[in-house]
């Protein structure tokens, strides 16, 4: 394997959203990710190729009934050789399998174990189900999306599943595993995704303390409100994003709409943005999206095309560095992010549930359904 996390052992206690996410992120830096998944219904509806779950690329899959005391013995063995667990279950899930923090770092005390919640491992919430827009909706951020007088938008699931979620349960295990290196103990990583949310939001909370965000959408910096930071629609039913924040990159934007010359008003004053917005709208609509982008490269006004999901693959600049790459006959986006020694890959494609479960036991040194870990 390749990747600076070869010779890294994850066991993956099957979950949706971000506990796979986290665990794909690890296996394209090359750790050996074993994934532990229910035993396949008689009878369960057909899921799609496993291929096109790209949350489980570069990962073996094992398939142990954990209702069973001999699954659940089994991966006590197999956490005897792991760095790293990860679960993504309800509080006191794992506890009652008999699979908690202390049956496995008894198994092995170097065990790092990764838990995933929402609402964290206790407070009034820790039990009640959930998805990502209703973490989002208590930390402010979801708050804070959308435009004025509408409802707020929900940023697809970026945010609490895989932003504040899975890349802080990431960072936490190699942070944890890092740490149990020097000292020989493990320990818990309780990720949360209103903690990492609220992280995120983190310039924000500050820009509302100091008197600079309002609690209207669409009237602040970078929500919207600001002319120099949105969407256009241009001629051709497209878009166009403007980032021109800084007053060089706004000139520039300025002058490449053609607007140096008109009596616009200073580019920070809040009272005049409605105004400016509308003006620069009635321009942006005068031509077709690939022709603004035409007409605006080179000038540093910090502009892009606002491209569909299809759309995205093909552009100069991603095809460039190589942002997608065709394996196992499907578009995956690249590992990421590089490494000039160590890089990350794509080895293998999703497994099917149990695919791997006979291979693994031998790699991994571990007696299938023993009675003791």
């Amino acid at each position: 394997m390749t990747g600076p996390l070869s010779g890294f052992r994850v066991l993956e206690l099957g979950a949706i959203g971000p506990v796979p996410f986290a665990g794909a992120l690890l296996g394209d830096l090359g750790a050996d990710v074993v994934r532990v998944d229910r035993p396949p219904m008689p009878g369960a509806t057909v899921e799609p190729p496993s291929r096109f779950d790209f949350y489980n690329r570069n990962k073996r899959s094992v398939s142990l009934d954990l209702k069973q005391a001999s699954g659940v013995a089994t991966v006590l063995r197999m956490a005897a050789r792991a760095d790293v667990l990860l679960e993504g279950f309800r509080p006191g899930v794992i506890e009652r399998l008999g699979l908690g923090p202390a049956q496995c770092q008894e198994a092995n005390p170097r065990l790092v174990i990764g838990r995933m919640t929402g609402w964290g491992q206790e407070g009034p919430l820790a039990r009640e189900a959930g998805h990502d827009i209703n973490y989002l909706a208590l930390t402010g951020a979801l708050h804070s999306i959308g435009v004025a007088d509408r409802p707020p938008v929900p940023p697809l699931n970026l945010v609490a599943d895989l932003g504040g979620g899975a890349m802080y349960l990431a960072v936490g295990v190699l942070a944890a595993a890092m740490e149990a290196r020097q000292s020989g103990r493990g320990q818990v990583v309780d990720a949360a995704m209103i903690d990492g949310v609220s992280n995120l939001m983190s310039a924000f909370q500050a820009f509302q303390q100091r008197g600079q965000w309002t609690d209207t959408r669409g009237e602040n910096l970078v929500d919207g409100g600001a002319p120099y930071y949105g969407t256009y629609e241009t001629r051709d039913g497209k878009y166009i994003a403007v980032g021109a924040m800084e007053p060089q990159f706004y000139a520039a934007l300025i002058d490449g709409l053609g607007l140096k010359d008109e009596p616009l008003p200073p580019q920070n004053e809040r009272s005049a943005w409605p105004a400016i917005r509308e003006r620069f709208a009635a321009v942006f609509r005068t031509r077709t999206r690939d022709d603004w982008m035409q007409a605006l490269a080179g000038r540093e006004a910090c502009v892009a095309p606002v491209l569909s999901i299809a759309e995205a693959p093909l552009h100069p600049q991603m095809q460039h560095r190589g942002v997608f790459t065709r394996f196992d006959e499907v578009l995956h986006p690249t590992p990421a992010p590089r490494f000039s020694r160590t890089p990350g890959s794509l080895r293998r494609p999703a497994p099917s549930a149990g695919q791997h479960t006979h291979e693994v036991l031998a790699d991994w040194g571990v007696a299938e359904g023993a009675s003791r870990p």
